[in-house]
C-alpha cells in the first residue's frame, strides 16, 4: 500500500464569516506542523504534513534476459556511474573572419558553432565580443566525457573539444583538471583525451552487440550545465544512419534511444542496468536543437575500436573495403529486378578496391561478413570498421540468386594493406579536407605535371582559416612540390608554425596562395 504527504489549507475568513478548506491529498499522514499569519482581520492556518517513512524503490519489476522477475531499480546503476561521467570545458580562440563551416538545415543536431545555424549537441558556444574586429574570439563550449579507465583517459565526442585551445575537465566531485588531446577521429566523431590523474572511478565497455532493441538503459550528462544528469528510457532501434557526420568516411551505426539528452549530453555516458557502457551520446532528431524523444549514441564496440587505436597510433586506423555502395530495400529490388530485401547493393567499384581485387563485382549482395548476418550499409560500416589495414574478411554475397564468399584483405585509405604511419594525429582530418590525385586529362589540360586535388572540405583548420573551396589543386606547400596524397600527408605531418600551400582552380587563371598555422 503506498503512503502519501497530506497537505492540508484551511483559510478562515472572518469577514466573509466562511472557512475554505482546499485538500491535495497525496499520502498518509505521519507528522503535523500548524503555521498561523494574521494580516488585518485575516488569519491563515496551514498545516502541512509529512512522511518520514524510507520511499518505496523497486516496485516494478521486469524480467531479465534469463525469464526471472527482477526490480526495476535505477538507484544503485546511477551511484555507481555518476563519478565516471566528467564535464568538459573547450575554449577555442575564433578568429573574427574565419570561414565557418555551415551544415544545411537537419532535424538532426550535433555540434556547431553560431547563432544562425546551431549546433545542437556540441559546444554552446558565443563569441565574448560583438562587434567586428580582427582579433581572436574566446569562444566556450561545454560537454560531457566518460573516464574509461583509472589513469585519466576520458572518451568524448570530437565536436566537444574539436580545435580547442584550452580543455578543462571536471570530475564528479567538483576535482578540476586541465586535459591534453591523445587523438580524435571525425569519422565516428570520438576523441580520446587524458587528465594528470590517478585511482579514477571509470565506467567498463560493453558488447554493444548483445544489446538488444526494448532494454532499459540510463544517460547520464551535464546537459544545458546541469552537472550529472540522469535520464532513464529504453533503446529504440539499432545500426541508425542519420548522415549528420560530414566525413566521406564517415561510420554512423548508432544506439537509438529515447532516454532524454540535450545539448551538453554530447560525450556522455549510455550505460546499461549491469553499469557497463554500451554508448557515448552523440547526436538527437529535434526540430528545435532540444530533445523531442530521440537520440543517438555511438556503440562500445566502435567506442572500443577507435581509443585503442588512438592510444596506440595517435589516429584511428580503418580497414577500408573499396565500395561505393546502397542499402537493398523494396524499392531497389524493384529497379534492379533483385529477389532480396535486405542487404547491400555493391553499385560501383573504384580503382584499386580491396574488394574488388578479391573478386566481388557490381550488382552484387552483400550478405554475410565473418558470419555476421548485414541488413543494411550502417550495419556494414560498424563491422568493416573495427578492423585495421591487413585484416582479412570473410564476405558473403548474393549474385543473381547464388551464394559466393569471398577472403578479402583491407587496404588502409591511400589503398595499401598496412597500417597508416602518424604524427599523433591524422593531417588530413585535422585539417579537414579530402584529396586525390589529378586526373591526367586535367593535368594536361591546365598545363600541370603534378598535383592533388580537395575534393571535398570539411570542418577542420582549412575551412576555419582560408577561404579555400573544393576543386583547388595543391601543387606546393612550402615551395616543396606534392605529386601525390601521400606526399602531402607525409610532408604535413612534420610540419609546425607557419604553412603556405600554393596551387590553382581549373577555371581561374594564375596562382593563389593560403596560408594557415599548425
Amino acid at each position: 500500500m503506498y503512503n502519501y504527504n497530506l497537505i492540508i489549507m484551511e483559510i478562515m475568513n472572518y469577514k466573509k464569516f466562511g472557512t475554505i478548506v482546499l485538500a491535495a491529498i497525496l499520502g498518509s499522514a505521519i507528522s503535523l506542523g500548524v503555521y498561523k499569519l494574521t494580516e488585518d482581520n485575516k488569519k491563515e492556518t496551514i498545516r502541512i504534513e509529512h512522511s518520514s517513512q524510507t520511499p518505496i524503490v523497486g516496485a516494478t519489476y521486469t524480467v531479465n534476459k534469463d525469464g526471472k522477475m527482477v526490480p526495476l531499480e535505477f538507484t544503485k546503476i546511477a551511484k555507481k556511474v555518476m563519478p565516471g561521467v566528467v564535464h568538459i570545458k573547450s575554449t577555442q580562440l575564433q578568429r573574427a573572419n574565419s570561414n565557418q563551416y555551415r551544415q544545411q538545415n537537419s532535424p538532426f543536431h550535433e555540434f556547431f558553432e553560431d547563432d544562425i545555424f546551431r549546433h545542437f549537441f556540441g559546444p554552446n558556444t558565443r563569441p565574448n565580443n560583438s562587434g567586428r574586429t580582427q582579433q581572436p574570439q574566446a569562444r566556450v563550449g561545454t560537454g560531457s566525457g566518460v573516464i574509461i579507465n583509472e589513469h585519466g583517459f576520458i572518451v568524448t565526442n570530437n565536436h566537444v573539444i574539436q580545435d580547442a585551445d584550452d580543455i578543462e575537465v571536471t570530475l564528479n566531485d567538483n576535482r578540476v583538471f586541465k586535459a591534453k588531446v591523445i587523438g580524435t577521429d571525425p569519422s565516428t566523431d570520438l576523441a580520446l583525451i587524458q587528465i594528470k590523474a590517478d585511482n579514477l572511478s571509470y565506467i567498463p565497455l560493453s558488447n554493444s552487440d548483445n544489446v538488444e532493441v526494448g532494454e532499459w538503459v540510463l544517460a547520464i550528462g551535464n546537459p544545458f550545465n546541469l552537472t550529472s544528469t540522469v535520464t532513464a528510457g529504453i533503446v529504440s532501434a539499432k545500426a541508425r544512419n542519420i548522415n549528420i557526420l560530414q566525413d566521406r568516411s564517415a561510420i554512423e551505426s548508432f544506439i537509438q534511444t529515447d532516454a532524454a539528452i540535450n545539448p551538453g549530453n554530447s560525450g556522455g555516458a549510455l550505460v546499461d542496468l549491469k553499469g557497463t557502457l554500451i554508448g557515448i551520446n552523440t547526436a538527437i532528431a529535434s526540430p528545435t536543437g532540444a530533445y523531442t524523444g530521440y537520440g543517438f549514441a555511438v556503440p562500445s564496440n566502435i567506442v572500443n575500436k577507435a581509443i585503442g587505436d588512438l592510444k596506440k597510433y595517435g589516429m584511428v586506423q580503418r580497414g577500408y573495403l573499396g565500395l561505393m555502395i546502397r542499402n537493398v530495400d523494396g524499392s531497389l529490388a524493384k529497379e534492379k529486378d533483385l529477389d532480396l530485401t535486405e542487404g547491400v547493393y555493391v553499385d560501383s567499384i573504384p580503382n584499386n578496391s580491396a574488394a574488388g581485387s578479391a573478386g566481388i563485382k557490381e550488382g552484387d549482395i552483400i550478405i554475410q561478413i565473418n558470419k555476421n548476418k548485414i541488413k543494411s550499409s550502417a550495419e556494414l560500416m560498424e563491422h568493416v570498421g573495427r578492423h585495421h589495414p591487413g585484416d582479412k574478411l570473410e564476405i558473403t554475397v548474393d549474385r543473381d540468386g547464388k551464394t559466393k564468399s569471398f577472403s578479402v584483405i583491407l587496404r588502409n585509405k591511400l589503398g595499401k594493406e598496412k597500417i597508416q604511419e602518424s604524427n599523433n594525429q591524422d593531417i588530413l582530418s585535422k585539417l579537414g579536407i579530402e584529396i586525390e590525385n589529378i586526373d591526367s586529362n586535367l593535368s594536361k589540360k591546365l598545363g600541370i605535371n603534378y598535383g592533388v586535388i580537395v575534393k571535398n572540405i570539411l570542418p577542420g583548420k582549412i575551412s576555419r582559416e582560408t577561404d579555400m573551396r573544393k576543386g583547388f589543386i595543391i601543387t606546393k606547400v612550402n615551395t616543396k612540390e606534392i605529386k601525390s596524397p601521400e606526399d602531402l600527408v607525409k610532408y604535413l605531418s612534420s610540419q609546425k608554425g607557419g604553412v603556405m600551400i600554393e596551387g590553382t582552380y581549373p577555371n581561374y587563371p594564375g596562382v593563389l596562395y593560403y596560408a594557415f598555422g599548425l
